[in-house]
């Protein structure tokens, strides 16, 4: 998965984009992913990148406390940096891998769990991924 950010102009904080503004800078976020040989694709749930990952980059720690909400803080690596507009624009990846939950239609194929599906099982497949990891 991968995270595409705005830099604020004190350039010491990160913003989310907005679907339309992401659209604007995803062929310049396309071509800076590929001089890393990675392929940035606009897939139906987030953004991803195929290829192989540097080996490093810089960690960065994000908060992302909604209103009134606690949250756990994530890291993401970061892959590279640019300007589009005279704005800078970075690109992360979650340290953590991204988990996608979905369930096998009639004929076969994986469907994408709908949101009141997830909550209805997401304790019991919660319970059985841990048991996994132990």
């Amino acid at each position: 998965p991968i995270e595409v950010f705005a830099w604020e102009d004190d350039e010491e904080t990160l913003v989310d984009l907005e679907e339309d503004k992401l659209a604007e800078v995803l062929p310049t976020a396309r071509a800076v992913l590929a001089e890393q040989n990675l392929v940035l694709q606009h897939t139906a749930v987030t953004l991803t990148a195929t290829g192989e990952l540097p080996d490093s980059g810089e960690v960065l720690t994000l908060d992302f406390d909604e209103e009134g909400e606690e949250s756990e803080p994530e890291e993401f690596q970061e892959l590279a940096n640019f300007y589009h507009q005279n704005r800078q624009y970075a690109i992360y990846t979650p340290v953590e891998p991204l988990l996608f939950f979905a369930r096998l239609d009639e004929a076969g194929r994986p469907q994408l769990l709908s949101p009141e599906e997830f909550e209805a099982l997401g304790p019991a497949l919660e319970a059985d991924l841990w048991d996994d990891l132990d």
